[in-house]
């Protein structure tokens, strides 16, 4: 190849990779945004918008939860220039080891990113700070949960720092966020924690805020949480947990109609404005290491024998089944006689079905147990067994009811299968005798025996408890409160046990002390065995008798007898609720002054 053209192709060559140059500085520079933002990236700071959460009112208007203003503390530790440790430990009211320590473990995480130094600091930590321009630091709003009334925290829950399995699930949270950990603040929490937004502001090179990138044109506004009417009645939940204090147990009381919960208390329970702020997580591990433990929602969580309240089913399942009549009458001498026995109290003998309920006659309901289970129109006990387990789950034990709130368990309803297992296959009625008045393997939540004494009101039926009457944005809750469950008993099976309630009540009954002239309540006792001391007391009741408007049960561990302490605190209830005020004050102070006694408890703090 001559030289002359060797020079041209040369020449060619050059101008190729020219334009190759000059076509990938074009590309870089107009048409493609990647270096201008990372550019941007060093001047521009892009600060998340953190929406309120949503606040939660009781069913008549009044606040149960706000958001108060709060702010985080950040800082890019590149951006981290000398400053003043001790005016900034003075103006934090935290050590100066403290904010070291946040700024070394932030420089580890990243150095070119923000991290939160110290969190939830009042609007006026938040002005002495801009006062002294820190190099690198900022301020976030956030906000803050602050419970005006004090109460109901094992049912409304608390807000707690995302953890790193959070992160992994829900792409919504960065570290640092905050998300409802329990009750309501969980159930709800797509509801209330709202939309985050985003504001880009411009700083200098050290990290000094120098105002909104644009104008602010291309920042986002946060969108609040959305607000929630709770069904909960805030002046009857306070008096609940007024009278639950000194007591180890838990009240719950629903609108039979509706299934809406009035009252959730729990006892010991904690304000729950003890989980808010810097003091969180040694207020956390305190009532975390309690032995009482006050975190626990015994309502939905506590698994416990029903007791005698237990007849109310059986009864109406013998009826049902066609082996019992209301006019019936069973001998009652001190106990059942057969087998091992089971010893009942002083009381006359036959009774009927509504004085058994009544009274409360053991030997009544053990009879009719055996006959339910061991009718000769079943093939053999496996099968009348699991008939009655059958009905007894319809009316909710044994099983979780649906609520809209988080940790509700099953309870326990026992299957032949189980004692197939258990005695090897050789068991009969009196094996398991025990079930009939509501011991043994048979186990309930409050929520659950709550729900059942609505069902009674409602002479069959029940709705699905919740405790979220109205969310502000949506013209009506989840359909499924809207539906009625219905039992395997006919409704006309009901009434001779709402007359037997009624006469515990107002005949002189074993609930005698839960009478209120005029209000008609109808009630049942319980007592219950418990392997860590004394008896559980329970008792729940409805009122009126017809058209029912409330329907409250009351457990109370190592309470004693029903009539003790659990019937006097459920007759309160009804009566503010049907009537706006308690005309039985000496009963109201009696039952305040009632400490019981828990050898269990104080053996595990001894521990």
């Amino acid at each position: 190849m001559d030289t002359p053209r060797r020079i041209k192709t040369l020449q060619g060559v050059v101008i190729v990779i020219a334009a190759i140059v000059l076509l990938r500085l074009f590309y870089i520079q107009v048409l493609d945004g990647s270096y201008k933002t990372n550019a941007d990236n060093n001047v521009l700071r892009y600060m998340v918008q953190y929406p309120p959460r949503g606040e939660v009112y009781d069913r008549n208007g009044r606040f149960l939860v706000q958001s108060k203003e709060a702010y985080d503390l950040m800082a890019t530790p590149r951006e981290v220039r000398p400053f003043d440790t001790a005016l900034m430990s003075r103006i934090l009211g935290v050590p100066v080891e403290q904010i070291r320590k946040e700024l070394i473990k932030a420089s580890n995480f990243s150095r070119r990113r923000a991290s939160v130094i110290v969190k939830q600091l009042p609007k006026e930590t938040k002005l002495r700070l801009e006062e002294h321009q820190f190099p690198g630091f900022f301020t976030v709003y956030r906000t803050v949960r602050s419970y005006p009334t004090k109460m109901a925290g094992n049912l409304l829950g608390y807000v707690g720092e995302v953890d790193d399995r959070i992160l992994e699930r829900d792409p919504y949270y960065r570290s640092g966020d905050y998300i409802g950990r329990s009750g309501i603040e969980q159930a709800y929490e797509e509801v209330l924690r709202g939309e985050k937004g985003v504001k880009i502001e411009m700083v200098d090179v050290h990290g000094i805020p120098k105002g909104s990138y644009a104008n602010g044109i291309y920042d986002t506004l946060p969108s609040p949480g959305v607000a929630i009417t709770c069904t909960i009645d805030a002046r009857l939940q306070a008096l609940a947990e007024e009278l639950m204090e000194g007591k180890v147990g838990s009240v719950v009381a629903i609108e039979p109609e509706t299934g809406e919960i009035l009252v959730m208390a729990n006892s010991p329970t904690y304000d729950p404005d003890e989980l808010v702020g810097r003091d969180r997580g040694n207020n956390y591990m305190k009532l975390l290491n309690d032995p009482r433990r006050p975190l626990y929602n015994r309502a939905v969580m506590s698994f416990y024998p029903p007791g005698s309240t237990f007849k109310v089913i059986q009864g109406l399942i013998g009826m049902q089944e066609g082996v019992l009549s209301p006019s019936q009458t069973y001998p009652c001498h001190g106990g059942y006689p057969y087998g091992r026995g089971v010893k009942c109290h002083a009381h006359g003998s036959p009774l009927d079905l509504e004085a058994a309920i009544a009274n409360s006659c053991n030997a009544y309901f053990c009879y009719v147990f055996r006959n339910i289970i061991e009718n000769k129109k079943y093939k053999n006990i496996e099968e009348g067994f699991g008939v009655w387990a059958d009905y007894v789950r319809s009316f909710g034990y044994g099983r979780k009811l649906g609520t809209d709130f988080t940790g509700e368990l099953n309870g326990n309803v026992p299957s032949s299968e189980f004692y197939d297992k258990a005695y090897r296959g050789r068991w009969n009625g009196l094996t398991v005798i025990s079930l009939s008045i509501g011991q043994g393997e048979l186990g309930c939540t409050p929520l659950q025996m709550a729900n059942m004494v609505a069902t009674v009101a409602n002479r069959g039926h029940y709705r699905t408890p919740h405790v979220v009457k109205r969310i502000h944005d949506r013209d009506s809750i989840d359909a499924r409160f809207y539906v009625n469950h219905t039992t395997r008993v006919d409704a006309r099976w009901f009434e001779p046990i709402v007359e037997g309630m009624y006469q515990a009540v107002n005949g002189g009954g074993t609930g005698r002390i839960a009478m209120v002239p005029g209000l008609d309540i109808c009630g049942k006792t319980g007592t219950a065995q418990n392997p860590h001391g004394a008896d559980n007391s329970t008792f729940f009741c409805f009122a009126p008798r017809n058209n029912p408007k409330i329907a409250v049960s009351v457990y109370i561990e190592n309470g004693g007898f029903g009539a003790t302490v659990a019937a006097p605190i459920a007759s309160l209830l009804t009566e503010l609720y049907l009537t706006d005020t308690i005309q039985r004050a000496p009963l109201v102070e009696y039952v305040k002054n009632k400490q019981i006694a828990y050898p269990y408890y104080e053996r595990q703090q001894r521990k």
